[in-house]
């Protein structure tokens, strides 16, 4: 095959991976911040079909900007396999520093085992990897998040009643912090029983058809957690005009929907996130471990309670509000 034909494969086969999104930024989708930096970090996010994940990727590479990084961005599109691809592929694309924000906690061990072994700096952003020593781990306090629905929601039910989870993605530490620091206090009202809990994958059409057929079976339910933004929205779409009256709903995340639903009235209350910061600390803690300085090996970012009382702030709040865990900002967005 002649030099020019090899080329011509090879520039539709890069077309057709910046297209689907496998493969953003870098010179290679024509998207790279700084090619003449000498620092590149590669950024593996879950899925950029997601509000929260695309913030999370806005702060990170408006930090990278600022501090002269080559941000190397790809969308495993919750897929565990492609994700432990592009890892692979991280090192060939010259990352001397990679971030991963874990499809599944688990199957990122594999993942970034090799990353280790190489002595490339791992940084873990808004969900752990299981059973790894990674330099460092940057998160929403998501356990915090979980119990300050939970008192809510008792709260706002006289605690008693019967309530349903809507969970998500199986196997995220996101999934198992929300949900433990949920029922870990809802635990403490002995009046309120959790009827009924299921995934739907942190999805909002999946939450739509969930919601539905749980409703089904437990006709008397009184308030529903889900453990994002997006399935509270979808529950809000399987209720109709029995959300926010009938049936209380609970999100987490505090993304531009789910804020405005909150305001609205039909979510209750959502615990909102900072994405945007955690993407800006990610891209710091990565720059700080290629220049050989000291990181932060666990960096926990506060988490807020959003009800329709002080949800005013939130709305009007700029997102991209540069915070740490010791603030109180209010910048908002999901996952």
């Amino acid at each position: 095959m002649n030099t020019t034909r090899m080329k011509k494969i090879a520039a539709t086969l890069l077309a057709a991976a910046c297209a689907t999104g496998l493969v953003v930024g870098v010179g290679a989708c024509g998207t790279s911040n700084s090619s003449s930096s000498q620092y590149k970090v590669s950024l593996l996010v879950s899925t950029m079909n997601n509000p929260f994940f695309v913030d999370l990727r806005d702060g990170a590479q408006a930090e990278a900007d600022k501090v002269g990084v080559d941000l190397l961005v790809s969308d495993a599109q919750n897929d565990s396999a492609t994700q432990q691809n592009q890892a692979q592929n991280a090192v060939s694309q010259g990352a001397q520093a990679v971030i991963i924000n874990p499809v599944d906690s688990d199957a990122a061990t594999a993942a970034v085992a090799p990353l280790i072994s190489s002595n490339i700096p791992v940084i873990a952003v808004d969900r752990a990897v299981t059973d790894t020593t990674v330099t460092s781990y940057i998160a929403s306090d998501n356990v915090q998040g979980g119990q300050l629905d939970a008192d809510a929601l008792a709260k706002a039910i006289g605690e008693s009643g019967k309530i349903v989870i809507l969970e998500g993605t199986p196997g995220a530490a996101s999934t198992r912090d929300r949900g433990q620091g949920f029922k870990d206090e809802i635990a403490k009202y002995p009046n309120i029983q959790i009827a009924a809990e299921q995934t739907a994958n942190f999805d909002r059409s999946e939450a739509l058809d969930v919601t539905t057929n749980m409703m089904q079976s437990n006709s008397d339910i009184k308030a529903i957690y889900a453990e994002n933004d997006e399935m509270a929205l979808g529950a809000i779409q399987a209720l109709g005009s029995k959300a926010g009256t009938d049936v209380l709903i609970f999100g987490f995340d505090g993304t531009d929907d789910g804020l405005k639903a909150v305001q609205a009235g039909t979510i209750y209350a959502t615990v909102a996130q900072q994405p945007k910061v955690l993407g800006q600390k990610a891209v710091d803690a990565a720059l700080a471990a290629i220049k050989g300085e000291s990181v932060e090996a666990d960096q926990s970012i506060d988490v807020k309670l959003v009800t329709k009382d002080n949800v005013a702030q939130y709305l009007s709040s700029d997102s991209s509000t540069s915070s740490d865990s010791s603030s109180s900002s209010t910048s908002t967005s999901t996952e």
